[in-house]
């Protein structure tokens, strides 16, 4: 028998008898019928492998990594399935020697696997939430805010909305992105931050921030279809961004998605974000994690400014913040999940990323 590859285009190899299962056609299908999780439509994004039961009733994106299939968020079908369809796929993993977690779940898919069995349950942080039909409201009552958007309307920036296969096209937002990322202290990342998301299909929405008619910033919406919302999933800022263009670009999607109907809209996962909402059960994690974590805070700000994100994020006073998880069918999270985690998302062996990132940051100095 001639093995192939089970990896995803970045991701460290597992091995096994079939080629890596993609099917972005009937994964589509899936995401618009039950696609309720913020990340649900992401599974359609480069790099992301898809597992189909036999009748095709639902579908879980996920990567190999580390001998583990990480999915992201939770599997889509049928609600009074979501359970089935997860030991499905459980059982799937285990007869290819791998095991199974879930990145980005929310708090109503970790209570229904709460009751099948051993389930570690780490919050990784939250996510800010809004409702779109109340954002005009918001900015009138927000001065600060105010102030940053008539900031940039003074540094001569406009937006426009692009269909996203039109801005897939553009040469000029492909040097935004790369402008962007050359900007960032780490290497580019995979997995639910693919940089090269508009490569997925077009049931997104591009909001382009121009200056002297050249695109310097843009956001990129991505729906929620079963919640009337919109994950922001990309906010990416050129070189000659001015201050202010982050805030102008999130108001003009706020205001589009409302006048769509949207009544839910998030930017996403603050990783290690300290929020009320997960005191309790961050206290309840063995203390090799609690340490982990606090460590990863206090020495990952070099490279990630998880602080300053959950400021940008509190100052745009969202209506709610909803707690995001790791899952895994273990009695307690273990260092093998999270390596297979971060190896996920460094695309690459992780000793390999890591020394990419210290070399980086030496570069910049």
């Amino acid at each position: 028998m001639r093995l192939t590859s089970l990896c995803t285009p970045h991701q460290k190899c597992a091995w096994t008898d079939a080629p890596p299962p993609r099917d972005p056609e009937a994964a589509r299908g899936l995401v618009l019928r039950y696609g309720w999780h913020t990340v649900a439509y992401q599974i359609l994004n480069p790099g992301i492998a898809h597992w189909l039961p036999p009748d095709r009733s639902g579908v879980v994106g996920y990567v190999a990594s580390a001998g583990m299939w990480l999915a992201a968020g939770a599997p889509l079908g049928p609600p009074d399935r979501l359970a089935d369809l997860a030991a499905a796929f459980a059982a799937t993993a285990a007869r290819h020697g791998q095991r199974v977690a879930y990145f980005a779940a929310q708090a109503e898919f970790a209570d229904r696997l709460a009751h099948h069995g051993p389930l570690a349950r780490l919050p990784l942080g939250v996510q800010p939430v809004w409702n779109p039909q109340a954002w005009p409201a918001l900015v009138a009552h927000k001065a600060s805010l105010r102030a940053q958007l008539a900031r940039a309307r003074n540094k001569g920036l406009t937006v426009e909305r692009w269909s996203a296969s039109f801005a897939a096209r553009q040469p000029s937002l492909q040097a935004c992105l790369a402008q962007w990322l050359a900007q960032r202290a780490l290497p580019p990342m995979h997995f639910l931050v693919e940089p090269h998301a508009l490569a997925a299909p077009a049931d997104r929405i591009v909001f382009v921030a121009l200056r002297d008619k050249q695109p310097v910033a843009y956001l990129l919406a991505t729906p929620i279809p079963q919640r009337q919302g919109w994950l922001f999933e990309q906010l990416v800022r050129g070189k000659h961004a001015p201050n202010g263009g982050a805030e102008l670009l999130i108001d003009a999607a706020m205001r589009e998605v409302a006048l769509q109907g949207a009544t839910y809209a998030t930017l996403g996962l603050v990783p290690l974000a300290q929020h009320p909402l997960l005191a309790a059960e961050l206290a309840a994690q063995p203390i090799h994690i609690r340490l982990l974590l606090d460590h990863l805070r206090s020495y990952g700000q070099a490279f990630y400014n998880f602080t300053g994100l959950q400021q940008f994020r509190t100052r745009l006073q969202p209506a709610a913040w909803e707690p995001v998880y790791l899952l895994s069918h273990e009695r307690q999270t273990s260092l093998a999940t999270l390596y297979a985690v971060a190896e996920a998302f460094a695309g690459v062996p992780l000793p390999l990323f890591l020394l990419q990132a210290v070399l980086r940051q030496i570069c910049t100095f």
